[in-house]
């Protein structure tokens, strides 16, 4: 088992930089997530990490020791792709054993490797099938038990499940958590998506344009968003982001999103804020709750049924763009129906023409 520690680690291709400066540490037996938009760097720096990329400029460690110019079968690490990349003309024992044949290892050695990671992924049953014979999540089992044979120090997951449908997702989710418990080694995880990296992760690292914009334990980040970015891209369904005036920066912070709208919210004074100022208000779809009287005026668009939830769109007067609202399965409203619109004030948050939080 190891831990991975990469700093000031930066990736060019020519002038394009696709990595920058990104400074992180991942302790042993820990799962980190790197999540963002496509494009934002994150598999880029997980081949990196795997050495399928070269280092620009920077220091990766992994167990301690300095990676940078190591090989990637060097390496103590296992990678698991998304395409499975499994050989259509070999069984799914000779698969899994393919790696530790070609490095020399004993027949014996590889079959108790195979059956002993076999049995860890419930693959007893499937050893002598073809790929073909096999679902894709049975596919990707049979790929991250490829990675198993092998007894890395660190696994790394490249958006493992995003070629399997929503139900094989989420098997394939308690699956990987499962086998994490069970193996009790580090990993690294790429996924674009957010329940993924919600449901998976000790901590979650959010990339952006090359860069980490915050890491931290998935509810931290959840409900301290360092920034719009963060608290925009994380959650669903996603943050409302409001551009509001603030009203009062005294003993209490009152905010207003249109010229004649009511204050919406009641914050305790804090630096950053001063009357007239702009600023842009993040309010999770949940944070908002239906009220006899005052609050803001709105009127429903579209009323998505979900069973346990229902999501709103809405529109508030004198706003252009359309809010989302989380209310439970129950509600009945239809729309076009006038709804008024309350804000648990301590749900608000607050950033600043820089983006960040206030």
């Amino acid at each position: 088992m190891a831990s991975v520690e990469l700093k000031n680690v930066s990736k060019s291709f020519g002038k394009f930089e696709a990595v920058r400066d990104v400074s992180l540490s991942v302790a042993d037996r820990e799962l980190v997530v790197f999540v963002g938009p496509s494009g934002c760097g994150k598999s880029t720096l997980l081949r990196m990490i795997a050495g399928l990329e070269e280092i620009t400029s920077g220091e990766l460690t992994i167990g301690g020791k300095v990676m940078n110019k190591v090989p990637a079968a060097d390496r103590g690490v296992a990678m698991v792709f998304q395409s499975y990349a499994l050989y259509p003309h070999m069984t799914v024992a000779e698969n899994m054993g393919f790696a530790l044949k070609m490095i020399g290892v004993g027949k014996a050695d590889i079959e108790a490797k195979v059956l002993a990671a076999a049995a860890v992924l419930r693959l007893e049953g499937l050893l002598d099938r073809k790929p073909r014979q096999l679902s894709g999540g049975q596919r990707q089992r049979v790929a991250i038990g490829r990675a198993i044979t092998r007894s890395p120090d660190v696994f790394l997951f490249d958006e493992p499940l995003s070629n399997l449908d929503a139900d094989l997702r989420a098997q394939m989710r308690v699956e990987i958590a499962r086998l994490r418990d069970e193996l009790k080694t580090t990993m690294i995880y790429v996924t674009h998506d957010q329940v993924e990296a919600m449901t998976l992760a000790d901590r979650i690292v959010i990339l952006n344009n090359g860069a980490v914009e915050q890491a931290g334990p998935p509810l931290e980040l959840y409900e301290n968003p360092a920034n719009r970015f963060v608290g925009g891209f994380l959650g669903q369904p996603k943050m409302n982001l409001l551009r509001a005036t603030v009203l009062a920066a005294g003993s209490g912070i009152e905010f207003r999103l249109t010229a004649d709208g009511p204050a919406i919210a009641t914050r305790p004074a804090g630096a950053g804020y001063a009357p007239g100022d702009a600023v842009e208000l993040g309010i999770r779809p949940d944070a908002f709750m239906l009220k006899e009287s005052g609050g803001l005026a709105a009127s429903v668009v579209l009323v998505e049924r979900l069973g346990g939830s229902s999501l709103l769109h809405a529109r508030v007067d004198g706003l252009s763009n359309l809010i989302t609202i989380e209310l439970p399965g129950t509600y009945q409203g239809k729309p076009n129906a006038p709804v008024r619109l309350g804000i648990a004030a301590d749900r608000v948050h607050v950033f600043g023409s820089d983006g960040r939080r206030l």
